[in-house]
């Protein structure tokens, strides 16, 4: 309805008074409009979150079963004598359409120096942003604090540490004194363990099942 027609006939106090409630009007929609989405988005957030933890507590225990169950298998084999040899650690295991791949590969982990490195960068990291207007919230902080995440065995990413040695020209000596003790801790081998799964297809061809959002 136009406006002119609505205060038609009305005086001077009967339009002011219109205004006001048309105003609170569309204030209130606006408010009840942002409250909706904001529910919505909580409730969407809160779904997400709830499922995503599901998944990662089954897969955690699937990997934790998956290892003790083919730790278990492959002192099976080896009291058989079917492996090809003592330091054998990989095998396959094929039945019908489904076939089960244990690889290993060495790779290099960090000693308890990377501890002590961790704990000196951290100390360094807290007084970088005592000196920052952005505080906790500094990216770079946010970036170097994010590479010093461990994984499930409890060790330091190689990838990510790597990264952190990037960083050096950000920072000052120090830095990159805490970043060569990293690298001098990074001398011991270890064996990953990983697992490929697969099926094969009525026409014989084998795929590989990977159960990953970057492989879907």
């Amino acid at each position: 309805m136009d406006i002119k027609e609505l205060t038609k006939g009305l005086s001077a106090e009967e339009r002011k008074a219109l205004m006001e409630e048309l105003s609170k009007a569309e204030q209130q929609e606006q408010v009840d409009r942002r409250e909706a989405y904001e529910k919505m988005r909580g409730d969407f957030i809160a779904d997400v979150k709830s499922k995503v933890v599901e998944l990662a507590d089954v897969t955690k225990a699937f990997r934790n079963w998956l290892d003790g169950e083919a730790k278990e298998f492959y002192n099976i084999m080896r009291e058989y004598g079917h492996l090809r040899n003592d330091g054998q650690l990989g095998f396959s295991i094929c039945e019908g359409n489904f076939k089960l791949e244990v690889k290993s590969n060495k790779v290099k982990s960090f000693d308890e120096r990377a501890n002590v490195a961790a704990d000196r960068l951290m100390e360094y990291l807290n007084r970088f942003i005592s000196g920052s207007t952005k505080g906790v919230d500094d990216p770079m902080y946010q970036l170097a604090m994010s590479l010093l995440e461990r994984n499930r065995q409890g060790d330091f990413d190689y990838k990510s540490i790597s990264k952190l040695y990037e960083l050096e020209e950000k920072f000052d000596g120090e830095y990159k004194a805490i970043m060569d003790l990293f690298r001098e801790s990074n001398v011991v081998q270890r064996t990953a363990i990983n697992y490929y799964f697969h099926l094969r297809d009525d026409k014989n061809v084998w795929h590989r099942i990977e159960p990953s959002f970057c492989r879907m």
